[in-house]
């Protein structure tokens, strides 16, 4: 299967290896603007994202003008100009997708998730998803259907060759709220005992009788990349919004509070087990 890419990553690769290059010379984003003629603006808001495109001429001017005259890391800054300028499958689902989570998605080696309400989003059943859907009753079947179109697209990036590794903690709650019906549920259930047997795949179930642990504060998403240009995001969802956290003491926070969490869980064979006893007592 061809290799999707996430354009907010190579954007942010682009971005972060320019304001190197200028935090390198000791100069501001005004002066390198003077020398070449331009707007302080437009350097600032190509380093920043805000100027989603940048052009071979452009680019070149930057890179003649911090001195990078390798061929090969000049191809591979342009490759993350054209390809920060295209757009992935997601794009038709912009409306209904979290804000930029599938570009993120689709280039990370690592994600790990902490889920406190319900089964993440990369491991629900359809019927699970349309369910979770139709709790919003201000939605239209049409658009109820879209939206688990766009769930089912986004699991593809744990069926590929080279998937990310997964790790998930899930609360008791999320595995104990019954969403559609006892059926759904169960289908549902068994569809993580079955992700759970995948190599890439590791689930934590966090039991009730543990109380209270390091990720009481709410659900959240941490990705981390190959390259090491790509540094490490975190995904905080809200009713009304999303948040990226990039700060690097914020990301710690958030990494602090996932291996907390995961101590006090069960390991990966117990989760196993304590899944299929839920299974058990719905089948009953």
């Amino acid at each position: 299967m061809e290799r999707a890419y996430g354009p907010s990553v190579r954007r942010r690769r682009l971005n972060a290896r320019l304001r190197g290059y200028r935090e390198q010379t000791g100069e501001t984003t005004g002066q390198v603007a003077k020398a070449l003629g331009w707007q302080q603006t437009k350097v600032s808001k190509i380093e920043t994202g805000e100027r989603r495109k940048v052009s071979v001429d452009e680019l070149n001017a930057l890179l003649d003008y911090y001195g990078e005259h390798d061929p090969a890391v000049r191809e591979a800054l342009h490759e993350c100009a054209r390809l920060g300028n295209q757009r992935g499958w997601w794009s038709k689902y912009r409306d209904l997708l979290p804000s930029g989570l599938p570009d993120f998605e689709v280039e990370a080696s690592v994600i790990k998730t902490y889920e406190c309400q319900v089964i993440p989003g990369l491991m629900q059943t359809p019927d699970y998803a349309e369910a979770i859907f139709r709790a919003n009753l201000v939605r239209s079947n049409d658009e109820i259907v879209k939206r688990v179109d766009s769930r089912m697209k986004r699991q593809a990036v744990l069926n590929r060759v080279d998937p990310p590794e997964y790790w998930a903690i899930l609360d008791e709650a999320a595995l104990r709220r019954i969403v559609g019906s006892r059926e759904v549920m169960i289908q549902q259930l068994r569809h993580l005992t079955h992700m759970a047997a995948r190599h890439n795949v590791h689930i934590s179930v966090l039991p009730f009788s543990e109380g209270a642990h390091p990720a009481t504060i709410g659900s959240f998403v941490i990705m981390e990349f190959t390259d090491p240009m790509d540094a490490s995001i975190g995904y905080v969802e809200t009713p009304t919004s999303s948040v990226y956290v990039e700060e690097e003491r914020d990301l710690l926070v958030l990494n602090t509070m996932f291996s907390g969490a995961q101590g006090t869980g069960l390991s990966p064979a117990r989760s196993l087990g304590f899944i299929n006893e839920i299974i058990e007592s719905l089948e009953e």
